[in-house]
């Protein structure tokens, strides 16, 4: 990262203009920052040890003393009436485990509350959520018992110590005084978390916190007095990704939570059942079940010994967690964009779906529930629970089909061949290992087999246990090579699968486009391409590369639409010959090729062609050599950059990779703000968002204020020519929201007075769409035609949704020159499918939302 000296003062104190840099706070100072500002949380930390030592909490589980006294549930707070008890749950642990767990959320989770709302907002979320959240939960336990419900007559007699309620409660309460980012990814990774433990685990506590989440999202509200906070906003393509992967990811959690608990209370506890404390022994079981498989089959307590014993061993253990395995590779991959991950968490859930019945069957066979009368699961109860087991994997399913245009990046066919080829024959090897195997010694399979029987076994030993357990036929291989098989194929095929979708997810293209990126970018260091020449490393573009391998053209095909990115890469004099090999190559193709963003300087080629060429903007240009912010055109801008140094900004110019981890976050959070506010498709194309920010070429310059915290962004593009940096075209744009008034112009000063002071030539303010240049004094205006009419029209109706008169009127504070940027055509017919090909490029995906909301916008 580049460091500069002190600021300077402003041209009021007679020096030269100077940028006013400065530094980004370390992540360890930020840190430290955090500490002194969470008092709060620090005295809950040490509170919950105090109560611990004082109350024996600290060496071991709670006493029943200390429980009956200080604990909440039916028994002591509705019951005993110790209604005190609402509140001491909140600050006594109930375990060593809980206060580790309980310290550490005070430390963190409860600090970035306090950090957020400050101190007396945090104590009073922390008291009246954790309190509503325990009292509302022991009043429906006590509610339910009472009417005979199957959760609270189970957990009536709990007694709980709980300080996490309080602390999600006031955490769920501090997203309302957060940014967009943080409070919708906080909300959903916190509620999806909770709602896990609740339908896996089922414990009171769990139950208690949901109540406490509730309470703290509707008070953070009446916090900040502001409906608003309630309501979802529209996020980005990576953070929608994001979020949609943390789902994943936490409800793939959930089956762990269930076999480490083991609890009947809730409908997703199928086969924690099938690991007992102690092993069943296959000669007991014998002995207990006779040596026959019809007198094994009569018995249902000896069809459930069975299954108990069918899942036995280290290999069935593992493959109990190919589900959550799974989940988890998927949300990997969810996050990253991947088409593939998306139908691997669907497969996985509908699978989920459609071993529900068996899963039922094993829970009841190999549970202590099933006694003949039904008195637990009668019609009522057994109802919940079915539409308990369906809604989860269902609302995945869904959830993953209507977001599914944010998982499009698919890997290359040959990719997906080798995925096919090395599933398959891993399956095909292992299973007929197994049945070859196993039809050898059939004789020794008990229950007594057929070959029959051996087969659908087969099959079977690639699905976890708790999916087909209790399904016929359960028979039990006896030589000792057909027993280790049985164990190892499954697990053994899984690493296979899941190794190999890794590898699958991990391609974004084939060898030959990673070498073609890096021949482009050694074009533009040479050739330079024009001021906006780097936009052709974006993704979405090709590149196409001249005979002699010295030129280049980055373009797109859109419905039969080629259409490039700004002007040829090629070495000065060499563009006509360059625009006819491209043209030929795409007459091959037979598309139609379109040159879009080009300069002037290469419309006399396209009038040799004899092709149309129309304005579609105008770049405009600040010269940065000798640059002086002096007199009446510079005042609008040095009053921004006086103001911004007397407040005690500073800048930085930086790249991503040398950003600290509380920059990187800050950076997230303002560009995910401005996303929601828009309500609006994002842009592409010759629109750069977060992940074109990454490119080590690209860097940064961000305005700091004196606190530390960023108040805006702006990303700068470079331009080369003979090796050479020589001038940089600005791309992202984002300001935080409450930054200083003019922030953007104090920000693009100072990068125009460091570029000064590096040497560069030119800078770019990039262009502008449908814009047209100010007259010169005594300059008619052309005569208006076809075409200009349409584009006046086009301006003025994308006006009010994207603001591009706006965005040129700022430009122009900045005294640039312009540089009017054309697209160029062959054939005038086909401007039709060049608008639609163009305007798609511009908003590749929208969906039906962001549609209703852009012509609500465009109709106002």
């Amino acid at each position: 990262m580049q460091e500069h000296g002190e600021r300077t003062a402003d041209r009021a104190g007679g020096l030269e203009d100077s940028e006013p840099s400065g530094r980004l706070r370390s992540t360890a100072e930020a840190l430290g920052g955090f500490i002194r500002r969470v008092p709060f949380s620090i005295a809950v930390a040490v509170l919950l040890v105090v109560t611990a030592l004082v109350t024996g909490t600290f060496f071991g589980a709670a006493s029943e003393e200390t429980a009956t006294t200080w604990a909440a549930g039916v028994i002591t707070t509705v019951d005993g009436r110790q209604w005190w008890t609402v509140a001491t749950a909140l600050v006594i642990p109930f375990d060593p485990f809980q206060l580790v767990f309980g310290v550490l959320a005070a430390l963190v989770l409860l600090g970035v509350a306090e950090r957020r709302m400050g101190t007396w907002r945090t104590i009073v979320a922390f008291l009246v959520t954790g309190a509503l959240g325990v009292a509302i939960g022991t009043v429906l336990q006590w509610t339910g018992s009472l009417a005979g419900e199957w959760w609270a007559s189970g957990t009536a007699a709990d007694l709980t110590l709980d300080p996490l309620a309080g602390i999600v409660g006031a955490l769920i309460t501090a997203t309302a005084f957060m940014g967009r980012l943080w409070r919708r990814r906080i909300r959903v990774i916190t509620i999806a978390f909770i709602l896990v433990f609740v339908l896996y685990d089922g414990d009171s506590s769990n139950a208690y916190r949901l109540v406490a989440a509730i309470a703290g999202y509707l008070l953070g509200a009446v916090f900040t007095r502001d409906p608003s906070t309630l309501s979802a906003k529209r996020s980005s393509h990576r953070e929608t990704r994001t979020l949609v992967a943390a789902v994943v990811a936490v409800t793939g959690v959930g089956p762990i939570v269930a076999l480490v608990n083991r609890s009947e209370l809730t409908p997703f506890a199928f086969g924690s059942y099938l690991y007992a404390d102690e092993p069943l022994e296959r000669a007991a079981v014998m002995a207990n079940c006779g040596g026959d498989a019809a007198a094994a089959a009569a018995s249902e307590s000896c069809t459930a010994q069975l299954a108990l014993l069918s899942a036995q061993g280290f290999g069935m253990f593992l493959l109990s967690f190919v589900p959550v395995l799974l989940l988890l590779v998927a949300a990997w991959g969810l996050r990253h964009g991947r088409r593939f991950a998306r139908w691997l968490a669907i497969a996985v859930n509908a699978a989920i779906l459609l071993f529900a019945r068996t899963a039922f069957d094993v829970t009841v066979t190999t549970a202590d529930v099933d006694d003949g009368t039904w008195t637990v699961f009668d019609f009522g109860e057994l109802l919940v629970w079915i539409l308990a087991v369906l809604a989860l994997p269902i609302g995945i399913i869904v959830m993953l089909i209507v977001t599914r245009r944010h998982f499009q990046i698919r890997a290359p066919q040959g990719a997906f061949t080798r995925f096919a080829a090395i599933v398959s024959g891993a399956f095909v090897v292992l299973a007929g290992l197994y049945l070859a195997v196993g039809l050898a010694t059939v004789g020794e399979y008990w229950p007594a087999a057929t070959g029959w029987d051996v087969l659908l076994d087969t099959f079977k030993r690639f699905v976890p246990p708790h999916f087909l357990a209790v399904v016929d036929p359960i028979v039990l291989p006896g030589h000792d090579l057909a027993s280790f098989l049985a164990q190892a194929v499954g697990p053994v095929f899984w690493v296979v699968f899941i190794a190999a979708a890794i590898r699958l997810m991990s391609r974004t293209g084939t060898a030959a486009k990673t070498a073609d990126d890096a021949r482009l970018r050694e074009l533009l260091h040479r050739n330079g391409g024009g001021t906006l020449g780097f936009m052709a490393t974006w993704p979405g573009n090709v590149a196409w590369f001249s005979d002699d391998g010295d030129s280049a053209v980055a373009y797109r095909v859109i419905n039969g639409v080629a259409i490039t990115m700004s002007d040829p890469i090629c070495a000065a004099g060499a563009g006509g010959r360059v625009i006819r090999e491209f043209a030929a190559f795409c007459d091959a193709n037979s598309w139609v090729p379109v040159f879009y963003s080009v300069h002037p300087e290469y419309l006399p080629v396209f009038d040799e062609l004899e092709w149309e060429h129309m304005s579609v903007g105008e770049e405009t240009l600040v010269r940065t050599k000798g640059l002086e912010l002096a007199g009446k055109p510079w005042q609008k801008v040095r009053q921004a950059l006086n103001r911004g140094i007397k407040e005690g900004m500073t800048t930085v110019w930086t790249s991503w990779d040398e950003l600290p981890l509380a920059t990187v976050a800050q950076i997230n959070a303002i560009s995910e703000e401005w996303i929601a506010e828009k309500e609006l498709p994002e842009m592409g194309f010759t629109l750069g968002g977060m992940e074109e920010l990454k490119d080590p070429e690209v860097r940064l310059m961000l305005a700091v204020g004196p606190d530390g915290r960023l108040q805006a962004v702006t990303s700068w593009l470079p331009v080369s020519r003979d090796g050479a940096v020589i001038g940089w075209t600005i791309d992202f744009m984002r300001r935080a929201d409450g930054s200083m008034n003019g922030i953007m112009e104090f920000l693009i000063a100072s990068a125009a007075l460091h570029m000064k002071e590096t040497g560069a030539e030119v800078l770019s303010l990039s262009g502008a769409p449908l814009a047209t240049k100010p007259l010169a004094p005594g300059e008619t205006p052309p005569e208006p035609t076809v075409m200009t009419r349409l584009l006046d029209f086009l301006a003025t109706t994308l006006e009010p949704a994207y603001g591009f008169s706006s965005l040129f009127r700022f430009k122009a504070k900045f005294n640039p020159e312009y540089e009017t940027i054309s697209m160029a055509y062959p054939d005038p017919l086909a401007l039709p499918a060049i608008g639609l090909a163009i305007g798609k490029a511009y908003l590749p995906e929208v969906s039906p939302a962001e549609a209703v909301a852009l012509v609500k916008t465009l109709t106002r």
